[in-house]
């Protein structure tokens, strides 16, 4: 799942757990912590013999949270993948044209429509992508020539996995 604490994203799974002893990743760093959570909203957090308490305000939605820790106060989002994904679809296409196509997130490659050689101007479409059963078409932000198709149809492909590399017209 992936959190957004302010202005910083990070990507954070669970492990394992077995009472309260707690397993985590964050970013690719395991983490083995003790945690005891509190009805009133008090956390006791022991990770490699330092101890932290904070307070944990919930959202009704239970999507946004409020820590305050060491005096500081915090803002939680919890991301579901759907906002992710619309999140880096917008990025994507705000953002001057790569010379990768990757993948957004994890998807299953529906259709391929270009092959190498072929010339592309702004907004032309290039796969089409499925995700959590909603299809989305990737398509160039600036004219390019595909240089080399990565993937084929009915492939499953991870994040950030390259599907497609181009040749940008301006170089």
């Amino acid at each position: 799942m992936e959190i957004q604490i302010g202005n910083r994203l990070a990507e954070v799974t669970l492990l394992n757990k077995n009472g309260n002893k707690v397993e985590i990743e964050i970013d690719g760093k395991v983490y083995k912590v003790d945690v005891c959570m509190f009805p009133n909203g008090q956390v006791s957090i022991l990770n490699n013999g330092n101890s932290y308490n904070a307070t944990l305000v919930k959202s009704e939605n239970n999507k946004h949270y409020r820590v305050g820790l060491n005096y500081s106060n915090y803002e939680i989002d919890m991301l579901d993948s759907q906002a992710k994904y619309m999140r880096m679809r917008k990025k994507n296409n705000l953002e001057k044209q790569a010379d990768k196509i990757k993948a957004p997130m994890p998807c299953k490659i529906v259709n391929i429509y270009v092959e190498p050689g072929q010339q592309l101007q702004p907004n032309d479409i290039v796969l089409t992508i499925e995700a959590m059963k909603m299809q989305s078409n990737i398509t160039v932000t600036e004219a390019c020539t595909i240089n080399e198709i990565k993937c084929a149809i009915n492939d499953s492909v991870m994040a950030d996995q390259i599907l497609v590399t181009l040749n940008l017209n301006n170089e």
